[in-house]
């Protein structure tokens, strides 16, 4: 073989070689996610499954005064089914507590209220709207869920307390208070350099109640 030859099938190997060198490398620059800035070779993240959310409870903050469960079910039954709703009272006054939870049958619906609801301004206050993975949910947020909240008569109950038979005693220690808080309330006002004569409380001098209740 000749000078000619050997040189076309050196430069026949160079060829390939090249071809093949500049293909590894960019399928290797394909198959990598990106290249570290101190150097070096390419590198590929590792693979994440995505999760779908199984959440069909939500959290809702900053509830307004007046929003109470009709309000709410009638408000969020326009983006879908509701399982089941609550909202945070106290035990003794009834009042709300300005949070509760509502459940949805879909988790794609309560994606939905959680993207659109949160922050939104109703009755000048933003709605703090979240959803609760399944594994943060309580076991007791929904018991007595179905127990709806009846509002106590105070003024029969107050009523009551003020009109229940008393002792003697009882009664006597009932005007002892009155009285007393009579004397600090005509001692703050002569302190005050007010001249004023108070009139004489009418429970000093009145006849024991028919409602005094004497022991054996």
């Amino acid at each position: 073989m000749g000078a000619k030859g050997r040189k076309k099938s050196i430069t026949k190997k160079l060829k390939n070689g090249a071809s093949e060198f500049s293909a590894s490398s960019v399928s290797k620059d394909k198959a990598a996610d990106f290249l570290p800035l101190e150097g070096g070779p390419a590198r590929k993240l590792p693979d994440t499954e995505v999760r779908e959310s199984k959440a069909t409870i939500l959290y809702i903050g900053r509830i307004p005064h007046g929003f109470y469960e009709n309000e709410m079910e009638g408000f969020f039954k326009q983006f879908g089914t509701i399982k089941r709703l609550r909202l945070a009272r106290n035990k003794k006054t009834g009042k709300s507590k300005h949070f509760g939870f509502i459940e949805f049958e879909s988790p794609e619906v309560a994606k939905v209220v959680a993207d659109t609801m949160h922050n939104y301004l109703l009755f000048e206050h933003l709605l703090q709207v979240r959803l609760i993975p399944p594994e943060h949910v309580h076991p007791r947020l929904w018991k007595g869920v179905n127990r709806w909240y009846k509002p106590l008569d105070w003024v029969k109950i107050e009523r009551k307390r003020q009109d229940k038979e008393r002792t003697l005693v009882e009664h006597n220690k009932l005007v002892g208070e009155i009285l007393k808080r009579d004397k600090k309330r005509q001692k703050r006002i002569e302190a005050a350099g007010i001249d004023y004569e108070c009139p004489e409380m009418v429970g000093a001098i009145q006849a024991a109640p028919k409602k005094i209740r004497f022991t054996d």
